[in-house]
């Protein structure tokens, strides 16, 4: 809970006035029910949500919400996926950032902090498949993937820069303004909105609007650690499956 006096109370309350719109028509615009009068108060809290409306209708920088940055506004720039920052090693050449599942959840925020990308590891593959475009490393979180990407196994993706070059019912890495998801895409009749689809069929297909997409990375290749396991396979399981039938069929021929 903030207090009526906290930062991101007083950064809140600004970006209101300075837009001129009354406590209930800020919370419409926000997603809030009511009003905003109890944010205001101090006795509810600001929301991821909240944060990341506020960044994506007024370009509002969550750091500077809550106190963080003296640069109140960043720049989201409507149809650009390109990565917003690219790091480089002591000769120059870009490296492979890697985005662990902890650092997917602060991602979305620190978008544009060239700080925040120094404490994530990086590193360089010496191979021509990733020469020549920006790479960046995610791992996966949850199972909405499976059977092809695994929880804790790391995906490699390529910088895509618009929309327009994403390709249909390829996998991407695509991040939100809350959250990093990796789906199969799938393009839209109605061209500001994209398909998000799991391949887990347990899970619906996400309908999303293409201004809420921060960046887009083609996923080309994976990194797994669990080659020791291979009962995992259902490849192994259907051979095993078929040889126990081809048992049972010997026997009954025998007898």
């Amino acid at each position: 809970m903030g207090t009526p006096g906290s930062i991101e109370i007083k950064h809140f309350k600004e970006v209101r006035e300075e837009n001129n719109f009354t406590q209930t028509e800020f919370a419409a615009l926000l997603g809030i029910k009511n009003s905003t009068a109890d944010i205001e108060r101090g006795r509810t809290k600001l929301s991821g949500k909240i944060v990341a409306e506020l960044l994506r209708q007024f370009a509002i920088n969550p750091l500077w919400l809550f106190g963080e940055s003296g640069q109140k506004y960043l720049k989201v720039s409507k149809g650009d996926v390109s990565p917003k920052v690219v790091t480089v090693d002591n000769a120059d050449n870009e490296n492979i950032i890697l985005v662990n599942q902890k650092a997917a959840a602060g991602y979305p925020h620190n978008v544009q902090d060239v700080e925040w990308y120094s404490q994530l590891p990086a590193f360089d593959i010496p191979l021509p498949e990733f020469r020549n475009a920006t790479y960046r490393g995610f791992q996966i979180e949850g199972d909405s993937m499976l059977p092809d990407y695994r929880p804790g196994e790391w995906v490699m993706g390529k910088a895509v820069s618009s929309i327009e070059e994403a390709s249909n019912n390829r996998v991407y890495v695509i991040v939100m303004y809350d959250s990093v998801l990796v789906k199969k895409l799938q393009k839209m009749p109605d061209s500001s909105k994209v398909l998000l689809i799991s391949l887990n069929e347990e899970y619906l297909p996400l309908e999303i609007n293409v201004h809420d997409i921060q960046e887009i990375w083609q996923v080309n290749s994976k990194l797994t650690f669990n080659l020791d396991n291979p009962s995992n396979s259902g490849l192994f399981q259907e051979l095993q499956q078929s040889m126990e039938e081809l048992k049972r069929e010997l026997k009954s021929f025998k007898s």
